[in-house]
């Protein structure tokens, strides 16, 4: 690329940042109840590892504009809720050679998988490695029901994840950093975390911690907690999965972007998940 185009993105980006130190507003004093059910939004964050950055911990919701905020608090306004609605007959179609769906196995959703979505990035040790909702799902499928393996990103992958999700709906975020090798994850995470990348040189850090509370154009910085994903978009009109969000935001930065899944990706969902802990799930959360 020619270096006056690279000059010239790093003058934006740093014109950007510039804009955003003297735009600054706190995230609203609301509850958020969704369903008669008072959620989480603020927490005291974790302490152990130690060296959060944060005393506190707060959902996204609390910094978003009072009609996005409205959205998501009314499950007949929330467009994400058919995203769930299209789970529920996922989870209830069969697909694959062996002629289950995942109700074969896990029955009613609503019981077997209460709470269930607050504790993922789990350990699999099979695997070696943490797996999300989305690898748990997909080993479900090849391994149980002898279907293929969702592509990334898929909508029905998209759909089931959601409806999953959404049965801890209220639950506090609580991942099991003790299981298998899961702190060396963290520790991966966190050193991707405050990697700066790309042509303008920013980290998850930058943007989420050193600007946080501040605006850059019409984005108002939150803490970026992971704890309502997948998540509606407005920007996108749809639901968008963690690891796009993750891909989106390292493509921001004018950098390579990793494959979904990814080991750096994967100990990244391990970190930003331990970030947020005590969060209720919130998914689908509505964002703008």
């Amino acid at each position: 690329m020619n270096k006056s185009v690279i000059a010239l993105l790093g003058f934006s980006c740093l014109g950007s940042l510039a804009l955003a130190s003297i735009a600054l507003a706190d995230p609203v004093n609301e509850t958020l109840t969704i369903d008669g059910e008072e959620m989480i939004t603020v927490a005291p964050a974790p302490t152990e590892p130690p060296g959060h950055v944060f005393e506190q911990v707060e959902s996204g919701w609390l910094y978003r504009e009072a009609e996005t905020r409205a959205t998501q608090m009314d499950s007949f306004e929330n467009p994400g809720m058919l995203n769930v609605e299209r789970g529920e007959e996922i989870w209830n179609t069969v697909d694959g050679a062996a002629g289950k769906s995942c109700a074969t196995c896990h029955e009613d959703a609503s019981e077997t998988m209460a709470g269930v979505g607050a504790n993922y990035p789990k350990w699999n040790a099979k695997a070696g490695k943490p797996f999300n909702l989305e690898l748990q799902v997909d080993a479900c499928r090849t391994e149980n029901m002898q279907a293929e393996p969702y592509k990334f990103d898929a909508q029905d992958q998209k759909d089931l994840v959601t409806f999953i999700r959404h049965q801890s709906l209220g639950e506090p975020v609580d991942i099991d950093l003790a299981e298998g090798e899961m702190m060396s994850w963290w520790e991966k995470g966190k050193e991707r975390y405050y990697l700066r990348t790309g042509q303008l040189d920013l980290s998850c850090a930058s943007c989420h911690e050193s600007a946080n509370g501040k605006y850059i154009r019409a984005d108002h910085l939150s803490q970026g907690q992971t704890n309502g994903f997948p998540t509606y978009r407005f920007n996108t009109g749809g639901m968008v999965s963690l690891h796009n969000r993750f891909r989106g935001c390292v493509r921001d930065t004018r950098a390579e972007m990793p494959k979904a899944f990814s080991d750096e990706l994967m100990a990244l969902e391990v970190y930003t998940a331990w970030r947020g802990q005590g969060l209720s799930v919130e998914t689908p959360a509505v964002r703008q």
